[in-house]
């Protein structure tokens, strides 16, 4: 996820700077370079979420470890969050190929 916050920064510097300079930035070759990197960052982010989520159901289910119930919320709140992040980015990923085919 890390490399998600950084991929996000890089795209939202260079919206305000095309917004800043009044440049449109459909160029094919740099719409196709944001969506290679939307999809690497919505795969590894699918690839986090179901390896948390296999972590979860390895510690709960399988091993019985899940002594307080406030615990065991806590981690499936956050493999929930993890997958709406992925399906976020997701859309995203798919909004930039309709761009790519639109230039």
């Amino acid at each position: 996820m890390g490399l998600q916050l950084i991929w996000s920064l890089v795209l939202a510097l260079l919206d305000v700077y095309s917004l800043v300079k009044m440049k449109v930035l459909h160029n094919p070759a740099l719409v196709s370079l944001f969506v290679v990197g939307d999809w690497v960052t919505a795969t590894l982010s699918l690839a986090a979420a179901s390896a948390s989520a296999g972590i979860t159901v390895l510690y709960f289910s399988d091993l019985s470890d899940c002594n307080s119930g406030e615990e065991c919320q806590k981690y499936q709140i956050a493999v929930g969050l993890a997958y709406m992040s992925w399906l976020t980015i997701a859309i995203s990923s798919l909004i930039m190929l309709w761009l790519l085919a639109a230039c």
